[in-house]
């Protein structure tokens, strides 16, 4: 087998050709681009929930995360579904109707409240390259990618541009030199379409495309901040060990360092299969061979010491290895990686993470660790834990982009509607109250309708009600103080259930009053309240009706007049 990460850090050589310089910096577009990040890049990371989805042949693994109040990583969403039905040996991509199935069933056990879903490829169908290339600004960077110069200069692909899915992040630059290196990501386009279809079809949308060897340091890493542990933060080492793909992997300032590990055939069948102590030793010292020469050529050439490996493992007896590890290379310790090592696991997903070798998870937990980070709020806080092979990703990076700034702007446009309103209802309020001042006996009426009034947004309606009644009182010729009185006893009379429509004054001895009430025995009541008033002499009921469309909730209102003869001055 080839190694996949043959020459990977072989740096071509700088040609002759001058170094561009770097144009100024637009102004505006640093500050608008500073504001997205500070202001919308933060709250839609944090807003875009995303579930990890790890597909093999035999199960499918899932996953989700979250920070409470208190700033702690929770385990919410957690499933491993086992299945059957793939011939042995048989891959993912073989049977993609298979496991798209599979997952449906596995989602509707796990009852997510997302679509959004990340997914990680094996090493072996990836290219991972760091390359040098001469310092460039992110225009210039862009032309040279937009025209394939930078990567048929830089990468050596045996197939065409054109079918692969790239990823590429800056993650160096060197004034001094003028160069700088960038991470080169890609895989056929024709394997990754084929997970995002059986994604798809499984009833989730593919967001992230990763790869499995950075799914485990996104796990490696959240775990070391979580427990402190900055020095690990720059320099990660991560052996994968097992079944499927064999790698050491040194993360060292943003550098990815992956040595593949080769193990034959009947080394696999010994993993498998085998519990004869002499030949699972003898595959050890194999393996620790490579394991050694790969952790010397990192620390000869950055003069740094690897003091311990994070191991993973798909091996239910992988202890038993580790303890030959440790006897074959006594200078560096190993440690099963736990990718749940102080994160809050609620007590109903206890069982489904109960096992030994949890590092068994370390993948679909560097998955749920991902954040969909639209603006590059995280871009060089994060780096490699960026990586997206997903091919449509700008389409829908700028989709989503659409959608935060409408989201922000509509919040915005909310939010000055809700100052005006505030503004000019307060206005109002101190119009209503020295007008209120200025009138003798209407006051107790203002009162009784605002103690009324259960929805603020029928305030304005009310108020107009109001006002038209003050209009009525003020046409009037005859002794006004009389004819307050009687608004005033009116008022009192209304039940909590009857509201008015209009009053009609004839300008001598008859009010008529025009409303609506939830029933009979309102109307009555309303009826009975006037009759016991003073300056009325006799209330009785003129008509009602039943309006169309005119409810509340699911009872409608019936529609009134009543007359009322008044009292002689």
């Amino acid at each position: 087998m080839k190694n996949p990460f043959a020459n990977l850090f072989k740096k071509k050589k700088q040609t002759d050709d001058p170094v561009p310089k770097p144009k100024a910096e637009n102004k505006k577009d640093s500050f608008f681009s500073k504001f997205l990040k500070n202001r919308l890049g933060k709250s839609t990371a944090k807003g875009e929930e995303i579930i990890g989805v790890e597909l093999t042949p035999t199960e499918i693994r899932l996953s989700q995360v979250s920070n409470n109040k208190s700033n702690q990583w929770v385990l919410d969403k957690f499933h491993v579904h086992k299945f059957e039905g793939i011939p042995e040996g048989g891959t993912v991509l073989e049977n993609p109707d298979k496991v798209a199935d599979e997952l449906k069933i596995a989602l509707q056990k796990l009852k997510i409240n997302t679509t959004n879903a990340a997914i990680a490829i094996p090493v072996t169908s990836a290219i991972i390259r760091v390359v040098t290339a001469p310092l460039m600004t992110d225009d210039e960077l862009k032309k040279a990618i937009d025209t394939d110069s930078l990567w048929e200069n830089l990468v050596q692909l045996t197939d065409n541009l054109n079918d692969y899915s790239i990823f590429h992040q800056v993650i160096n630059k060197d004034k001094t030199g003028n160069t700088m290196d960038i991470l080169f990501v890609a895989s056929k386009l024709s394997d990754i379409n084929n997970y995002t279809d059986i994604i798809k079809k499984g009833g989730l949308n593919a967001v992230i495309i990763d790869v499995k060897c950075f799914a485990l340091k996104s796990a490696v890493d959240q775990v070391n901040q979580i427990a402190g542990s900055i020095e690990e933060s720059n320099l990660t080492a991560v052996l994968e060990f097992g079944l499927d793909e064999n790698y050491v992997m040194i993360l060292y300032e943003n550098n990815p360092i992956i040595t593949d590990i080769f193990i034959r055939g009947q080394d696999r069948k010994t993993l498998a299969e085998s519990n004869n102590q002499e030949e699972m030793d003898a595959l050890v010292r194999r393996y620790m061979t490579q394991v050694k020469q790969a952790i010397q050529d990192f620390e000869t050439k950055y003069e740094k010491r690897i003091r311990n490996l994070k191991v993973t493992s798909n091996l239910v007896n992988v202890e038993d290895y580790l303890a030959s590890f440790r006897k074959n290379m006594t200078n560096t310790g190993y440690q099963l990686f736990d990718p749940f090592d102080g994160i809050k696991i609620p007590a109903q997903l206890e069982n489904e993470i109960k096992m030994q070798n949890r590092s068994y998870f370390s993948t679909v937990m560097g998955l749920a660790f991902r954040k969909l980070d639209v603006f590059g709020y995280y871009k060089f806080v994060t780096a490699v834990k960026n990586i997206n092979l997903l091919p449509n990703r700008d389409n829908m990076i700028a989709q989503k982009k659409a959608k935060a700034v409408s989201s922000f702007a509509f919040k915005g446009v909310v939010g000055i509607v809700a100052i005006i309103y505030i503004t000019l209802f307060g206005f109002s309020f101190w119009q209503i109250s020295e007008l209120n001042k200025k009138i003798v006996g209407y006051e107790e009426v203002v009162l009784s309708h605002e103690l009324k009034t259960l929805e603020k947004n029928k305030y304005a309606k009310e108020i107009g009600v109001m006002n038209k009644s003050l209009k009525l009182s003020q046409s009037i010729t005859s002794n006004k103080t009389v004819s307050f009185r009687v608004l005033a006893q009116i008022a009192s009379s209304v039940p909590k259930r009857v509201k008015f429509k209009s009053i009609e004054y004839n300008g001598v001895d008859q009010i008529v009053i025009e409303g609506s009430a939830f029933s009979d025995q309102d109307i009555l009541k309303l009826i009975s309240n006037l009759n016991n008033k003073k300056l009325i002499s006799q209330a009785s009921l003129a008509s009602m009706t039943l309006p169309e469309g005119q409810q509340q909730g699911s009872q409608k209102m019936k529609g009134f007049k009543i007359a009322c003869i008044l009292e002689s001055a």
